[in-house]
């Protein structure tokens, strides 16, 4: 099947006349309007799906921390230390994302991603020991990992004129996957006898789910998977550690990703500990997650009409910073308050993977740089959960940990600012050049 349209123009983000499409050749292969026609309108529906899957794994055992950790025996620094498993897996797992998609195709190894998801999350509350619940943990992750960095290249590669409005479709079904994990998996094991297993367990029922549609555009690896024309090969052989443009972005989503999966793995314990009620502080956790329903769709499509991606950056830094000062001073009176702000703050993991797709001009540069900023970040993210879950225990409450998260606040609105520049990844390489 034909590469959609222009991969080295995205309409929403560039205001340069675009070339002429090419005519298809032995590299862009044309395919038959019928599997064109069924496969553009199935292709939004699987994203939405694996989107759906990419959160209930952590969200879901965030909600239910304490449980897994009486029923496991974990001490606090071992849990913080299963807190940062999903960012480790992350920039283990995701750098060998385009490769894989290289000599697969993207949509095999998301559907390989879906399944991998489901196997995890079928058999990791039953393991019994914490390092084989670890394990399958990853398992889980691992799919995740994969299906993170190849998101914005089956974005970019099947919808180049609407990177704006698919990423936003893909970031709000993701949110809802992260906000109805965490809202509703107490609930659910409350209905379910209590059991923190049957809890986990349910989700690996979207798993099985998202793995369905992606099954049929496996055979589609052919057309998808081509070579990319003259024009692109470049970008494939960019050097992202001297991209200035690839290392903001990358300190950018690693500073995002450390607050995200600090909130989504501590922020219900946070409010439990300062008195709410374990079902408010799931609820709560929602909150700040649904926050992104809406806006993950509205920020991605404003943010890609604009030169320069700074103003935003700076917006949802300021409500971080408000959030994580009013969790410290007044955690239970304004804790509705709270959730919604550190909400509003964790939407920029949305607007990075829009700058993902912006800082490139073709799908291998894409390809490339969403690898790089988004493995290299997950790097950078590792320590912060594990940090936090040391402060804790050998602090005896939660001050030193709200202050740390603060505090990261502000290198990532400078990195943000930096990866906002109005700049692709192409262009320093020419000027390097």
């Amino acid at each position: 099947m034909a590469l959609m349209a222009r991969e080295d123009t995205d309409t929403e983000t560039r205001t340069a006349p675009a070339p002429q499409r090419p005519a298809p050749t032995e590299q862009q292969p044309a395919a038959p309007p019928a599997v064109r026609t069924w496969a553009m309108r199935l292709m939004p529906l699987a994203v939405v799906l694996a989107a759906l899957n990419l959160r209930p794994a952590i969200t879901s055992l965030g909600a239910l921390l304490e449980e897994v950790r009486d029923g496991l025996g974990m001490s606090g620094s071992v849990a913080g230390l299963l807190t940062s498993v999903p960012p480790l897996c992350f920039a283990l797992f995701g750098v060998m994302a385009p490769r894989l998609a290289r000599r697969f195709g993207p949509p095999a190894v998301v559907c390989a991603g879906m399944a991998a998801i489901a196997t995890g999350l079928l058999v990791r509350p039953f393991t019994g020991t914490t390092p084989a619940f670890l394990l399958f943990s990853a398992l889980a992750l691992m799919g995740i990992a994969v299906s993170n960095v190849l998101m914005p290249v089956i974005v970019k590669r099947w919808f180049p004129d609407r990177v704006g409005t698919m990423t936003g479709l893909y970031s709000m079904a993701l949110a809802v996957g992260t906000s109805a994990a965490a809202a509703v998996t107490v609930p659910l094991t409350r209905a379910l006898g209590d059991d923190w297993r049957l809890g986990l367990l349910v989700w690996a029922a979207l798993g099985v789910a998202a793995v369905l549609p992606w099954l049929l555009f496996v055979r589609e690896r052919q057309e998808h998977s081509a070579p990319a024309p003259t024009g692109g090969a470049p970008a494939a052989r960019l050097s992202m550690v001297r991209s200035p443009t690839a290392w903001a972005l990358a300190v950018f989503f690693g500073l995002q990703a450390t607050g995200a999966y600090i909130t989504m793995g501590w922020m219900a314990q946070i409010f439990r500990d300062a008195g709410v009620a374990a079902g408010t502080a799931g609820i709560l956790l929602a909150v700040t997650m649904a926050m992104g329903i809406p806006l993950a769709f509205v920020i991605p499509r404003v943010a890609s009409r604009l030169p320069r991606q700074g103003p935003v950056v700076v917006v949802l830094g300021t409500c971080g910073l408000i959030g994580y000062a009013g969790l410290y001073l007044w955690p239970v009176g304004g804790a509705w308050l709270w959730a919604v702000l550190l909400g509003i703050s964790n939407c920029a993991f949305p607007l990075a993977l829009t700058m993902i797709g912006m800082r490139a001009r073709t799908g291998p540069g894409v390809a490339s740089l969403s690898a790089f900023a988004q493995s290299t970040g997950y790097l950078i993210s590792i320590p912060g959960p594990l940090l936090v879950g040391v402060l804790y225990q050998h602090s005896g409450g939660w001050g030193l940990p709200i202050a740390l998260m603060a505090a990261l606040m502000v290198p990532q609105i400078v990195a943000g600012i930096l990866a906002g520049k109005n700049r692709v990844i192409e262009d320093e390489a020419a000027a390097r050049a």
